[in-house]
């Protein structure tokens, strides 16, 4: 019977309600679906386990999976997780800001209109000049507003060794950490 077992950190706290994974440190807290047939995940003071009955391949590999998303989350609560993004223009210098719960780009190639990208989950956006910091407990909604930001001033049918304004993800974290 495969078991996973993940220790907690000392000031780090984890429950389940059903099938809702929550976890909450220092730097916020994450809550996470972690569901498959015969796979199970439970928590207690200090430690988050995983196990299930099953003893084929996809269960093995699903129960890695919830590992991954364990240890992101435990590194999110401790941590947090930070992007980094660069403004880049050549000819219309392009204005990025935040206004509540959305990215702003103003100007863009010359555009009249803004742009805006929703900020997802606790995400915190921080705009000083041409750099952008995206920091926040939560590894896929900072990734997904990051991703987001870049995909909104993509320009499409353009030769990007000629049109290069846009805002572009410069550092990320990498694998098994930040």
């Amino acid at each position: 019977m495969p078991r996973i077992e993940i220790e907690l950190p000392e000031d780090v706290s984890a429950t389940t309600d059903r099938f809702d994974l929550t976890v909450e440190g220092p730097e916020g807290s994450v809550s996470r679906r972690l569901w498959f047939p015969d796979v199970s995940v439970s928590a207690d003071a200090d430690a988050v386990t995983i196990e299930s009955e099953a003893e084929d391949a996809k269960t093995k590999a699903t129960m890695g999976t919830f590992e991954s998303h364990v240890e992101n989350m435990l590194h999110g609560v401790t941590e947090g997780w930070e992007y980094r993004m660069q403004v880049h223009y050549s000819h219309f210098p392009m204005q990025v800001s935040v206004e509540g719960e959305e990215v702003v780009i103003q100007n863009f190639l010359g555009e009249k209109a803004p742009r805006r990208a929703p900020i997802r989950g606790d995400t915190e956006v921080q705009v000083d000049g041409d750099d952008v910091v995206l920091s926040g407990p939560d590894k896929e909604a900072v990734g997904q507003t990051a991703g987001e930001i870049e995909q909104l001033t993509r320009v499409p049918d353009k030769d990007t060794r000629v049109f290069q304004d846009g805002v572009y993800i410069v550092e990320k974290p990498g694998k098994g950490g930040a």
